[in-house]
């Protein structure tokens, strides 16, 4: 089912506290419609560590969709500008978690890291399974 045509990827990341409780969500969108979401709980990370954690889950699983060129989609400028080299990774933290992104873009033709706004209706969408799963995760008794 590997396949390219129009394949792109929306990612979110979201820290309750920062650090604190952390969740991370992606969706992979071809022709205009969702082929598969998922989201992550990552227990306790600062909210740049999990938008990092939404895009490495989401590249490695893309895998199985597409070998081709894809766009990348995210409303955090600051893990966009690093990716894209506009900006310096300073917190080790993070520079561990940039790396992990480098080494999935071999398995790529391309990809085109893309900063798009929180009202973007896919970025809605991948908060949406974030703060999902961190309410149910909130509810749960420990």
């Amino acid at each position: 089912m590997k396949s390219a045509s129009n394949f792109s990827i929306f990612t979110d990341g979201a820290a309750r506290g920062n650090p604190g409780p952390a969740a991370a969500a992606f969706l992979f969108v071809k022709n205009d419609r969702i082929v598969h979401q998922q989201n992550y709980f990552l227990g306790n990370q600062t909210n740049n560590q999990a938008e990092y954690q939404a895009i490495i889950k989401a590249l490695e699983i893309a895998k199985e969709y597409t070998n081709e060129s894809i766009i990348l989609a995210s409303d955090s400028e600051l893990v966009i500008k690093q990716l894209n080299g506009e900006y310096k990774v300073k917190n080790p933290h993070l520079r561990i978690l940039y790396r992990k992104v480098k080494h999935y873009l071999q398995f790529y033709s391309s990809v085109k890291f893309l900063h798009v706004p929180r009202t973007n209706q896919w970025i809605k969408q991948a908060d949406k399974l974030c703060n999902d799963l961190l309410n149910k995760q909130h509810n749960e008794p420990h």
